[in-house]
């Protein structure tokens, strides 16, 4: 009786710490409030606003499925907290566009309210996943000459990490396939290939050289400098494998049929 106790209360300690970690983390990454109106963010997202905001759909897709050709990202199934954050640091300057250049102008060209609503919208975006741009990679090879990275390796390092190089697991805070643990982690599985592994290299230059208008190839704006501690200690070869993984990761299997929690 007595260890089932001290179970029961090891427990609540760790669930009252987990939900206090994540309060601190909201607070200091500014996401509170209301979660938007998604009704709204769908005009902005399909339509634009005035002549400096063009339709979030004329890059990303009318589902949100990111486009190849101009390498953005994909949107659907992403976390809406996550999303609201990057179109804040895209406003302050704290993140850099560094692929269209247009994502900062574009952020401070909305309201704080409207980024927020463009995110409930971005949250409802639920379209499958059509292949990846990795099939195309495979076919016609890179555009710069660089290996593609191989899938099997890549799912060793998302599922087990590379302990003895400091590179945990990626499904530790990203969950199943990528699938995302909600909160502040984004959905990754099944992400553009050539976007996972551009963003995974920023994170790696940001370790060491802070992102400023002057230096947009590096990124620092993930919270406590996570992403910058794990991918510091990646390869390129690394890099390319999870990228390589994740894109053709799918958030369900047989074995893990539970949708993504957000």
């Amino acid at each position: 009786m007595k260890r089932l106790m001290m179970l029961i209360s090891a427990a609540a300690l760790l669930s009252l710490s987990w939900t206090a970690a994540s309060a601190v983390a909201a607070v200091h990454d500014g996401i509170s409030g209301g979660v938007g109106d998604a009704a709204k963010g769908r005009i902005i997202f399909d339509s634009g606003k005035g002549d400096d905001v063009p339709a979030c759909a004329g890059c990303h897709g009318t589902g949100g499925m990111g486009s190849d050709e101009m390498s953005t990202p994909r949107l659907a199934y992403q976390v809406r907290k996550y999303v609201w954050k990057q179109l804040e640091d895209f406003a302050s300057g704290k993140r850099w566009d560094n692929k269209m250049f247009q994502m900062n102008d574009i952020a401070k060209a909305l309201t704080r309210e409207e980024r927020r609503d463009v995110a409930a919208y971005v949250h409802t975006l639920k379209t499958p996943t059509l292949g990846s741009d990795l099939d195309a990679m495979r076919r016609e090879g890179s555009e710069d000459g660089e290996p593609i990275g191989v899938v099997h390796k890549g799912k060793i390092i998302a599922e087990y990490g590379l302990p003895d190089h400091g590179v945990p697991a990626c499904m530790s805070c990203h969950a199943f396939h990528g699938r995302s643990a909600g909160n502040m982690y984004p959905a990754i599985g099944g992400q553009k290939y050539v976007y996972l592994k551009h963003e995974l290299e920023a994170f790696r230059m940001g370790a060491t050289s802070p992102s400023s208008e002057d230096n947009m190839d590096s990124r620092d704006n993930d919270h406590n400098a996570q992403m910058r501690k794990v991918a510091v200690n990646m390869t390129d070869e690394d890099i390319a494998n999870v990228a390589a993984f994740l894109t053709v990761a799918r958030p369900s299997t047989g074995g893990n049929p539970s949708a993504p929690r957000h």
